[in-house]
This record gives structure tokens, C-alpha cells and sequence, in this order.
């Protein structure tokens, strides 16, 4: 591209992770010019060191898990060509008419002015570009508690254990949220000694309690080791790590060959100059208004990680196309109060809607509706028996929530959302005509 001085937009878009360029993309489908900066590299943390990367070993982490031969090395490359390969494509799409994609570090001068320092070009003044509405879309990185030894070497966060050459011999995970819980499972199908410490007393606390007590039952069953409330005091080093924690008022040490810390996502703000703007910022991330997803000044908006509402990548890639259409002046039927979402362990988790502890702390009256893989005919085929659906309704029987635990729970967690969207009800989706033999049939059949 040749470089200018100033380049004039409909939209700057700041962030190519998947809410920045699939909204990219939309925009451009619907005839407005975009511009879109990236400082690192395109399709943002989900592509490069986040859901792609993971989930490409979660599949040979299953076939290890299986008793197939899986070469370490050999497992690692194929995770890199899968992300360079997805890469190359979202540098492509970023190419298409109406879209001008820069790779540089963007600053906001106001509602309508982004400063841009060139990747690789520190010498040469910001390119200065303008728009009638910005959109930041920054994501969000690891977030690292204040414990003594967090810098040494071998503890690490997700996107450096994504990166390493060896199979750790013992891994210990900091925390049991759906990071902590993918590479437990991964780690421990290819053989490494897993120990997961977490500080609630239970793993997974936005699942229904009933699933997410069951996956940690099941990966113990494996040979995870969990310990629960228990708060991690220090990380030393000698030969090995060594990973301090109390419980109960008990001290206890875990060694290790890496440490991974799991605790939690910390938006990426910084550098964006968003007080001299005047973006407000809490702890969370850049505060948005609930339905534009506009911040405190007008025209500038903020979508996925970095607001810290919904911190999952299609969460980001809908409120970016909702954002557009509230550019546009549209009206669309995208329900962002309906997010599906699910841990990719064996079996998977996955839910929609409110958990069973989410409406009885909330006092809605419901009814629970249950479902097992064990009387379904193609999970017994599939030797995956161990599962749960729990489906919730209202006094109407409409469906306010479903939470999944077993083989594919991901796919039929999605059936329910869209159910959910047309506010549909228990009978409506037995109603529906099934494919037999499917897994899917379990939700017509729920008690």
C-alpha cells in the first residue's frame, strides 16, 4: 500500500481480531469505506493464540485420548499451519473493495482522528486518518494476579504455552475457568501429570453447577488433580517450579515443569490516549451504552474483549455487525442477551441462557427438564454414554436456558439458542422433526 499522510474514512476500525474484521468486511459489503489498523498480527488473539491454536490440539489431544499416536512435534507444526493458513485468509478478505488495511499502532486524537505509527517505521511521523465513526476493537490479553515468582521462568500464560517445543513432564494450571479447563484436558490426554488450583469452590463458574461439577468429576476420573478453594501463595524456582497454595488453612506445594496461569483476561487499553478523549474506562474495560455498544463520546465505539461485557469471540464479531447497522441506521433482530458459548474439553460443556443457580438467585420461577446420553441410541453408538442436557422454562414453557455436558454439546447447545431467539417454547422443539439416530434427539425427549 502506498503510504499517505492522511487517509479519510466512513469507519476506522481498531483491531483485526474476529470482531474487527469481520465488521470490516460487513461494512464494506454495505458500501462504506473502512479502514482498520492492526499492531500485531491479523485475526487478532482467537486466530493466533487463542480458540484456533487451541482447538486444533483439543483434536489431537481427543485422538491421544483414544490410544492414536500423537507426535508432540508433529502436533505443534500442524497447529502453526492451521494458523497461518486461516491468517493468510483474513489478510486476504481484508483486501477486498472498500476495505484498507494498515498494520500499525493507532492512538485516538478525537471522535473523529486516529494517529497511526507505522509497524516497522518509528522514524516517520503517525499517519493521521479521520472518519465519521471509530470503532475499537483492541480485544483483551492475560491477566496475571500479584503473586510472588509470577515472572520466572516456565510460568507462563496461554499464549506462550501454545508456543512451547516439549511436553511438560508436570503441568500445574493457576485457575479453572474454560482456559485452565481446555489445557487440563489437553495436557492430560498426552500424557503430562495436570494439577489445577482454583480459588472458588468450584471449576467453570458462569456453567450451570450441576455440568460443571460432572466435567471436573470426569477429568478426575482421567487423572486430574484438583484443588479447590485454595489461594496460591508463591511460585519458586530451583530444579523445578514450585507452586505454594493454602486451603483450608493448610499449606501445600505442587511442583512443576511449567506453570500455566489461567485467571483471567485484562482489556487491551492501553496506548489508545482514551483519557485525553475522554472514553471512559472502568474495571472492566471501555464502558459502553448497552444496546449501541456506543462509548462516552459520540461516535467512537468499543465491541468484544475490550469492553469486558461478553468476552468470547462471536460476542465480538456480533456486536461489530450490530454496531454497523446502528451506524446505517438499521434495525436488526441480533439478541446479544442470548450467547451461547462452550469448553471444548472431552466430553464438551456448553450452555445458553440462565443457569439453574442464576434463576433461583434471581427468584424466576422455572422448571428443569432433563435429558441423559445414556438412553440415546447414537451416543451409546458413538461410545460417548457420559452426558446431561438441563433445559429451563419459564411459567409459559418458554425456554430461558440450556446447559450441556457430553460429546457434541456445543452443536446442540446452538439448536437451543435459535429456539430461544423466537422465544420458543418446550413443545415447539419437541415438535420438531429430529433425524434419527442423532444426539439431538435428547432434547426432544427431555423429562
Amino acid at each position: 500500500m502506498t503510504q499517505q499522510n492522511n487517509v479519510a474514512s466512513s469507519l476506522i476500525i481498531i483491531g483485526c481480531g474476529p470482531g474487527g474484521y469481520r465488521t470490516a468486511a460487513y461494512a464494506a459489503q454495505q458500501g462504506l469505506s473502512v479502514t482498520i489498523i492492526e499492531k500485531a498480527e491479523a485475526g487478532g488473539t482467537c486466530l493466533n493464540c487463542g480458540c484456533i491454536p487451541t482447538k486444533a490440539l483439543c483434536h489431537d489431544a481427543e485422538l491421544a485420548a483414544m490410544g492414536v499416536p500423537v507426535d508432540f512435534s508433529a502436533m505443534m507444526q500442524r497447529k502453526q499451519s492451521i494458523v497461518e493458513q486461516l491468517r493468510g485468509g483474513v489478510e486476504q478478505l481484508m483486501q477486498q473493495p472498500g476495505i484498507t488495511f494498515i498494520r500499525g499502532e493507532a492512538s485516538l486524537c478525537d471522535a473523529h482522528t486516529v494517529a497511526v505509527r507505522l509497524r516497522d517505521d518509528s522514524e516517520t511521523e503517525p499517519m493521521m486518518l479521520t472518519a465519521d465513526n471509530i470503532i475499537i476493537a483492541t480485544g483483551a490479553r492475560a491477566k496475571l494476579p500479584p503473586i510472588e515468582g509470577i515472572d520466572l521462568d516456565g510460568v507462563v500464560t496461554s499464549t506462550e504455552l501454545l508456543d512451547i517445543t516439549d511436553l511438560p513432564k508436570r503441568l500445574v494450571i493457576v485457575g479453572a475457568g474454560v482456559i485452565g479447563m481446555e489445557f487440563a484436558n489437553i495436557f492430560k490426554s498426552l500424557g503430562s501429570e495436570v494439577i489445577v488450583i482454583e480459588f472458588l469452590k468450584e471449576c467453570l463458574p458462569a456453567m450451570d453447577g450441576d455440568i460443571a461439577k460432572r466435567l471436573r468429576k470426569l477429568l478426575e476420573k482421567r487423572g486430574v488433580e484438583f484443588s479447590l478453594q485454595s489461594g496460591v501463595k508463591s511460585i519458586t524456582k530451583d530444579e523445578c517450579l514450585h507452586v505454594a497454595y493454602e486451603k483450608k488453612g493448610k499449606t501445600a506445594v505442587a511442583d512443576a515443569d511449567i506453570v500455566l496461569v489461567a485467571t483471567g483476561r485484562a482489556a487491551n487499553v492501553e496506548g489508545l490516549n482514551l483519557d485525553a478523549v475522554g472514553v471512559e474506562v472502568d474495571r472492566r474495560g471501555i464502558v459502553v451504552d448497552a444496546e449501541s455498544f456506543e462509548t462516552s463520546v459520540k461516535n467512537i465505539y468499543a465491541i468484544g474483549d475490550v469492553n469486558g461485557r461478553q468476552m468470547l469471540a462471536h460476542a465480538a464479531t456480533y456486536q461489530g455487525l450490530h454496531v454497523v447497522n446502528h451506524i446505517l441506521g438499521r434495525k436488526d433482530n441480533i439478541n446479544l442477551d442470548i450467547m451461547p458459548a462452550a469448553v471444548f474439553t472431552q466430553p464438551e460443556a456448553a450452555g445458553v441462557g440462565m443457569a439453574e443457580e442464576q434463576l433461583k438467585d434471581a427468584g424466576t420461577p422455572f422448571t428443569v427438564h432433563k435429558g441423559y446420553y445414556r438412553a440415546n441410541g447414537k451416543a451409546l453408538a458413538m461410545g460417548e454414554s457420559e452426558g446431561l442436557v438441563k433445559l429451563f422454562t419459564d411459567e409459559q414453557y418458554r425456554i430461558v436456558g440450556c446447559h450441556i455436558l457430553g460429546a457434541h454439546a456445543s452443536d446442540m447447545v446452538q439448536e437451543v439458542a435459535t429456539m430461544m431467539n423466537r422465544q420458543g417454547t418446550l413443545q415447539q422443539l419437541r415438535d420438531t422433526v429430529h433425524i434419527h439416530p442423532t444426539l439431538s434427539e435428547i432434547l426432544t425427549e427431555l423429562s
